[in-house]
């Protein structure tokens, strides 16, 4: 089911269908003129290039010039951190798949994500999601960042009130439906929604801190807005963090590769970064 939140002339918000309509066309026109310079298309949600081609694109430098440190999982105290495992973001039908299609393909981010689930799930590893969700206040907001005022302007991640669930089933503020097990099983951890990028504004700190983690392995969406703010807010709280390389992936747009971008910073300041292979098998030796 498509994202399909609806908004109408007399709800205050400014974000009625006609305006949705056009940002996401401009979204979409933006997203064809990038693609046209790259290398790799999507067509059909399926990438041209194969995932060697993508490791390969994105390979670590042959001879860092920084130092290399890691990271260890410690039984009890390591959990498994997701950000905006949601439709928007990752399926063909989400508002912004003209943009971030190609580097989902390419990564395995969908798969990718779900293997962390079922590896952490089966270690017994805590998991904690730090969803994204706007409700008609958050489209009152009297100045917004250049993203913001895209996510606004494309109904991205929209509900109709924190207390209603109304039209969420399948909506672009939906989980993707491989994750719901994992997610809605009764023992997942969902925080209160971040706003901006970080969970700044969010429980997901004290969520961690009350079940006594200090490690966090970090995957999801988008690797350099979400997934790269909290990140920085995480380390600059005290925790030690992984970030899951091919367990993200950025928008390519005219302005840059965002999945490049964020992987520069990945290498700069987390205490590890693996890949979805590397902490399948971290997770499972820790159990």
């Amino acid at each position: 089911m498509k994202h399909s939140h609806t908004h109408d002339h007399a709800c205050g918000c400014d974000v009625t269908p006609e305006r949705v309509d056009l940002a996401r066309r401009r979204l979409m026109a933006g997203a064809a003129g990038a693609a046209a310079a790259g290398a790799v298309t999507v067509a059909g949600g399926a990438a041209t290039a194969a995932t060697d081609e993508a490791r390969a694109h994105y390979a670590d430098p042959a001879e860092p010039g920084l130092p290399q440190v890691d990271m260890e999982i410690a039984r009890g105290r390591t959990a498994l951190v997701v950000t905006d495992p949601q439709i928007d973001f990752l399926s063909e039908d989400g508002v912004t798949w003209g943009v971030v299609g190609e580097s989902v393909t390419e990564q395995g981010t969908v798969d990718n994500i779900e293997r962390l689930f079922a590896a952490a799930k089966a270690a017994g590893m805590l998991v904690f999601i730090s969803p994204h969700y706007y409700y008609p206040h958050d489209h009152r907001w009297q100045f917004e960042g250049t993203l913001e005022r895209t996510m606004h302007s494309i109904g991205m991640f929209d509900r109709p009130g924190p207390l209603s669930l109304e039209g969420f089933e399948g909506s672009g503020a939906d989980w993707m439906p491989q994750y719901k097990k994992y997610i809605e099983d009764g023992e997942t951890v969902i925080c209160s929604p971040h706003k901006v990028y970080s969970p700044a504004q969010n429980d997901l700190n004290l969520q961690l801190r009350k079940r006594g983690i200090d490690k966090v392995i970090l995957a999801g969406m988008s690797a350099n807005l979400c997934t790269q703010a909290h990140l920085y807010e995480l380390l600059e709280l005290g925790f030690e963090v992984a970030v899951v390389r091919d367990a993200t992936a950025g928008a390519k747009v005219p302005e840059g590769d965002g999945y490049l971008a964020a992987l520069i910073n990945f290498r700069m300041v987390a205490n590890g970064v693996w890949w979805t292979d590397d902490t399948v098998e971290r997770i499972a030796r820790s159990a």
